[in-house]
């Protein structure tokens, strides 16, 4: 359990002492959530289908915690270039504890963007919460969402040693998980392909789950949303574990 804590605090601390990663993290949300929803608002409450806010902003949330979860893998990439990551495999702790570790940490600070992201919806945009009893549930959905995509990520970064090419092997990743996930139009009236591969789509189960909890829609489909994360989280703590074990100190 220490080796968790000391890398849960450490990725914490890197992304505190990061100005700009910081302001980063925030502003694009923050400009989707403002362009979409100025945008795209209008058109469909003209419709009447459906309150784009409400609907947008769960999704804008979970593409935080998507990207700040994946790009995570970023700091091991530094830590194999500068040789810290030798020196954690070398320690007398357990190879999963450090993967455990990395992950949890990347995952707190996506909540926290994820969170700084909900309160601008509610002050800019009149986003409301289902019900403030929710609020505990919703960052439980938070962190099994992100603890997904930092696992990914840092089993990604594992394998990849080009600080070039790891921006490039995420964003081929996160940008189509991002867009067929449902988090910014609805996907149910798509082309049967389309809607295939969202449902292979690990971030639709994410939206799905984090929108029913945060508008207190809970249904069965978000027991097999949760259910699916849930089966997603442990096949990537084995394969992680696997990565890590045969990285060479």
């Amino acid at each position: 359990m220490e080796v968790i804590y000391t890398m849960l605090i450490r990725q914490v601390k890197l992304f505190y002492r990061s100005r700009p990663r910081i302001m980063g993290s925030i502003a694009q949300p923050t400009l989707f959530l403002l362009a979409l929803g100025l945008g795209f608002g209008p058109v469909f409450e003209q419709t009447g289908e459906l309150d784009y806010i409400q609907y947008l902003t769960p999704g804008i949330i979970g593409m935080s915690l998507l990207f700040g979860s994946m790009m995570n893998g970023m700091s091991l990439i530094w830590d194999k270039k500068f040789g810290f990551l030798k020196e954690t495999l070398v320690a007398p702790a357990p190879r999963t504890g450090l993967l455990v570790g990395r992950s949890l940490g990347g995952s707190t600070t996506s909540i926290l963007q994820g969170l700084i992201v909900f309160t601008l919806s509610t002050i800019l945009m009149g986003y409301r919460l289902g019900h403030v009893v929710v609020v505990p549930l919703v960052i439980v959905v938070m962190l099994t969402i992100s603890l997904v995509f930092s696992l990914l990520g840092n089993i990604i970064a594992a394998k990849v040693d080009d600080f070039e090419a790891f921006p490039t092997v995420m964003n081929f990743l996160i940008l189509p998980m991002f867009f067929l996930s449902g988090a910014i139009f609805p996907i149910s009236n798509l082309p049967p392909v389309v809607i295939t591969v969202t449902r292979l789509n690990p971030m639709t189960y994410g939206v799905n789950l984090l929108r029913g909890t945060m508008n207190l829609d809970l249904s069965l489909f978000n027991l097999v949303d949760a259910g699916v994360l849930l089966f997603l989280i442990a096949i990537f703590l084995v394969a992680g574990s696997s990565v890590f074990n045969k990285i060479e100190t």
